[in-house]
C-alpha cells in the first residue's frame, strides 16, 4: 500500500533525521509542518484529487536533534556488514551468519559496534576462542558504529531520490 511506504524527513537544514511513513509525511505536509521536496512514482487517488507520494519531505522549522548512540543489536551489524562474513568474505542469508567478538568475550571483550561483526559458522568455529591475528584470520573491515546515514541507507526506502541527502 501507498500509504505504508518509506519517506526521508529532512531537517530545515536538509539534514537527513528520520524515515518515517508517507502517511506520516503526507500528515506534515497537509499540517503545513513540512514540504514536500521529492516525490516518488506513486499516487493515492480519492473521489476528488490524486496526491502524488512523497518520498522525501522537509520541515519547516529546524528541530534541534540530540545526538544519538545506536544502539547495537544483531539486524545492526548484519546491515552494516551486509550479510558478509568479515573473514571469508561470503555472502549468506543473515539467518545462516552468527555474530562474533574480534577480541574474545573471555578476553574481556566488549559487546560493542567495534568488536563484533558478522561471521559464518566455520570461521566463527575456527577462530574460536583468540584474536584474528592468533588464529590468522584478517578481517575484511574494520568494525565502526553504523552511523545515522549509513543507517538511512541501508533502510529500504527510495535509495535513487534519497542519495543526494545522505553523506555517506
Amino acid at each position: 500500500m501507498s500509504l505504508n511506504r518509506l519517506c526521508l524527513v529532512l531537517n530545515a537544514s536538509y539534514e537527513p533525521i528520520h524515515v518515517a511513513s508517507a502517511r506520516r509525511a503526507l500528515t506534515l505536509v497537509f499540517k503545513g509542518a513540512a514540504v514536500v521536496e521529492e516525490v516518488s512514482p506513486y499516487t493515492i487517488r480519492t473521489a476528488r484529487v490524486n496526491v502524488p507520494v512523497p518520498s522525501v519531505i522537509r520541515l519547516m522549522k529546524y528541530r534541534r536533534m540530540p545526538r544519538q548512540n545506536r544502539a547495537v543489536s544483531r539486524k545492526g551489524i548484519m546491515l552494516r556488514d551486509r550479510n558478509t562474513c568479515q573473514y571469508c568474505t561470503a555472502v549468506l542469508p543473515a539467518h545462516s551468519l552468527t555474530l562474533d567478538h574480534v577480541i574474545p568475550r573471555s578476553r574481556s571483550g566488549p559487546s560493542t559496534w567495534e568488536n563484533l561483526v558478522a561471521c559464518c559458522c566455520r570461521c566463527n568455529n575456527r577462530k574460536g576462542d583468540r584474536t584474528p591475528p592468533e588464529a590468522g584470520m584478517p578481517l575484511a573491515r574494520k568494525p565502526m558504529p553504523i552511523g545515522i546515514h549509513a543507517k538511512h541507507r541501508l533502510l529500504a526506502g527510495d535509495v535513487e531520490t534519497w542519495e543526494k541527502y545522505l553523506f555517506c
